[in-house]
């Protein structure tokens, strides 16, 4: 009796797994899913969880991976705004959003079709946005004529419109270029457009630097002639202040003249002796006449 009940439950409960097989399904957090009723897509599930349908053939779930899916497309040659050939790839992240509209674009839910969908509307973008630009938008001696961003933007823009008209249910995550190139026939070009560039440079910077050479000339004059009209005045004042003092002195001498020549003679003796120099002079020469008759009355004392 017990192993009839044991036989009954093990029974049962393979029936119940065989019903949820049948009748649930499960999505996952990394998923999204389409459902087809009678092969036509009828429902889409972008959330996780457990989820009932129709066994087949009724309805049948088909699952699809909700993470960026990513790849690059060719490295081809297209004509810039100047009438320049020049080679460029892009790289492109990309998800499905809309598992429905997906399934009706893409029969199957494809992603290999969806992938060379997206290259060949990237390949048109592409090609008309790098026509609308000069090749100095592209490549720049300075780097300051580069314009990567605002063209990735645009081809992006280009590219999301018609993927909206289209309603493919996927969406471009992100965009870039990941390489340029030249064909051999524009290098010689571009060579000679980044040394004419260079050298207007070069001219901005010489010329920004004479510039300011020539300011720090002007400052530099300017301070120095400040400085010797100053050190003029300071001149010009001792010059008074000793001309007033001799005019003292003058007024001094002119009432005693032998004195005057004294004190003259004794100052220019004293000159030549400061440095302890020996001396071999005539008494008769100034200032030295002032020893005559001393070495006299040393002998006599």
């Amino acid at each position: 009796m017990k192993k009839n009940s044991l036989t009954l439950i093990i029974g049962a409960a393979l029936i119940v797994l065989f019903v949820l097989l049948l009748f649930v399904f499960q999505v996952r957090t990394t998923q999204v899913a389409a459902v087809t009723t009678f092969s036509k897509p009828t429902g889409e599930i972008t959330n996780a969880g457990a989820y009932f349908k129709w066994p087949w053939p009724v309805q049948k779930v088909y699952y699809f991976d909700k993470r960026v899916q990513n790849f690059e497309d060719d490295f081809t040659e297209g004509l810039t705004a100047d009438n320049n050939n020049l080679l460029t790839s892009v790289y492109v992240g990309w998800r499905i959003t809309d598992p429905k509209a997906f399934m009706l674009r893409f029969p199957g839910g494809s992603v290999s079709d969806a992938q060379k969908k997206l290259k060949g509307l990237l390949g048109s973008s592409k090609n008309a946005i790098v026509g609308k630009h000069p090749l100095s938008d592209f490549i720049s001696a300075s780097g300051e004529g580069a314009k990567f961003t605002a063209i990735e933007s645009e081809i992006l823009a280009a590219v999301q419109s018609q993927i909206s008209d289209k309603n493919y249910g996927l969406d471009i995550e992100f965009l870039g270029i990941k390489k340029l190139g030249l064909p051999d026939a524009t290098t010689q070009a571009v060579f000679e457009r980044m040394t004419s560039e260079r050298s207007v440079l070069i001219s901005k910077l010489q010329n920004e630097g004479e510039a300011e050479a020539q300011k720090i000339r002007s400052a530099a004059d300017r301070k120095a002639a400040e400085v010797l009209a100053a050190a003029d005045g300071q001149a010009l004042e001792i010059r008074g202040k000793g001309e007033a003092e001799a005019a003292k002195s003058l007024a001094v001498f002119q009432q005693n003249p032998q004195l005057a020549s004294f004190l003259f003679r004794l100052t220019a003796l004293e000159d030549s002796l400061k440095d302890r120099s020996t001396l071999i002079f005539d008494q008769q020469t100034p200032p030295f006449d002032l020893f005559r008759g001393f070495s006299t009355n040393l002998m006599a004392r």
